[in-house]
C-alpha cells in the first residue's frame, strides 16, 4: 500500500518535473530531440533553390524572346521603310507629268464671255437685217414696184453694208471684234487646251494614276473628279473635254495633284534621309542610271 502511494508520488513529480528529494536518487532528464530530427523539421531550401533556379530559367528565356523581338522588330524596320520608299516613288513616276502643266493655257483667262459674244451677236444680225431691208428694196426696183432711184439707193446701200462687214474694213470703224472672231477665239483656245489635255494624259493616262496619292490630298477623294477619274482610266478624257466647264474642272484636278505630288516628294526625301541616319541601306534610294 504504502509502495503503490510512493510510485503515484514519484509518478506525479515526474509529470510536474525532475525533483530532488532526500533519500532518493535524481529522476532521469527527459530526451532531449536528436539534432537529426530538427534538421529534418527544418524545410529544405531545396524547394527554394529549385524556385529561384526556376524563376532564374524563366528570365532568362523572357529576355531571350524579348531580345528576339527586338531583333525582329530591327529587321522589320528595314523591310517597312524600304517597301514605304518604293511605294513613294512609284507614286512620283506615275503622276511625274503633272508638272507639265500649263496653267495660262488650261485656264483660258481670255475665254471669250458671254455678254460679249452675246453683243457680237446683236451686232450681226443688225447687219443682216440691214443687208436685206436693202437687197429687198433693190429687187423692189427691178419688179417695179419702187422707183427706179430708190432702187438705186437700195443697191448702193447693199453694197456699202456688205462691205462693212469685211474684217479688213470693219476694224477701221469699230474695234470690237465680231461674232465670228469670237467663235474662232473660242473653238482655237478649246482645241488648244484639248490638245495639251492629251500631251498631258499621254497613252496609259494621268489623273487617274495620281488618284494613289489620295491619302496626302483628301480633295482628290471628291466626288465631282469621279467622271474625269474613269474616263482617263479608259483613255478617252481628252476627247471627252468639250465644254470650258470641263477644261476647268480638269484644271482643279491638276492643281490638287500638284500639291499632292509636292507633299509625296516631301515624304519620299524625308524617308530617304531618314534611312540614311539609321543606316539601312536598302531603303536608301539609288539614283536610278541613265544610257
Amino acid at each position: 500500500m504504502a509502495q503503490n502511494q510512493n510510485t503515484a508520488a514519484a509518478l506525479t513529480g515526474a509529470a510536474q518535473g525532475a525533483v530532488l528529494r532526500p533519500g532518493r536518487s535524481a529522476d532521469p532528464v527527459p530526451a532531449q530531440p536528436d539534432a537529426s530530427s530538427a534538421i529534418k523539421a527544418v524545410p529544405a531550401p531545396s524547394s527554394r533553390n529549385e524556385e529561384v533556379t526556376t524563376n532564374g530559367v524563366g528570365s532568362a528565356q523572357t529576355g531571350t524572346e524579348s531580345l528576339d523581338s527586338v531583333e525582329a522588330t530591327e529587321d522589320a524596320g528595314p523591310v517597312r521603310a524600304e517597301s514605304r520608299q518604293r511605294t513613294l516613288r512609284l507614286m512620283l513616276r506615275q503622276c511625274d507629268r503633272v508638272l507639265l502643266m500649263d496653267f495660262d493655257l488650261l485656264a483660258m483667262n481670255d475665254w471669250p464671255d458671254n455678254f460679249s459674244v452675246a453683243s457680237a451677236r446683236r451686232s450681226r444680225d443688225l447687219w443682216v437685217f440691214s443687208a436685206l431691208v436693202a437687197a429687198t428694196v433693190f429687187l423692189s426696183g427691178l419688179t417695179g414696184f419702187v422707183p427706179a432711184w430708190v432702187a438705186g439707193g437700195g443697191f448702193g446701200a447693199f453694197v456699202i453694208i456688205l462691205l462693212l462687214g469685211i474684217p479688213a474694213l470693219r476694224q477701221i470703224y469699230t474695234s470690237a471684234p465680231s461674232y465670228l472672231d469670237l467663235l474662232i477665239k473660242r473653238q482655237r483656245m478649246m482645241r488648244d487646251a484639248r490638245k495639251h489635255a492629251e500631251h498631258l494624259e499621254g497613252k496609259e493616262g494621268l489623273i487617274w494614276q495620281c488618284a494613289r496619292m489620295a491619302d496626302f490630298n483628301p480633295a482628290l477623294k471628291n466626288s465631282r473628279f469621279s467622271r474625269l477619274l474613269r474616263l482617263s482610266e479608259q483613255k478617252v478624257l481628252p476627247r471627252a473635254l468639250s465644254r470650258r466647264e470641263h477644261i476647268r474642272l480638269y484644271l482643279i484636278y491638276l492643281l490638287e495633284a500638284e500639291k499632292a505630288y509636292g507633299r509625296v516628294q516631301a515624304a519620299f526625301f524625308e524617308g530617304n534621309q531618314d534611312a540614311i541616319d539609321r543606316g539601312w541601306q536598302k531603303a536608301v534610294a539609288e539614283p536610278e542610271s541613265r544610257a
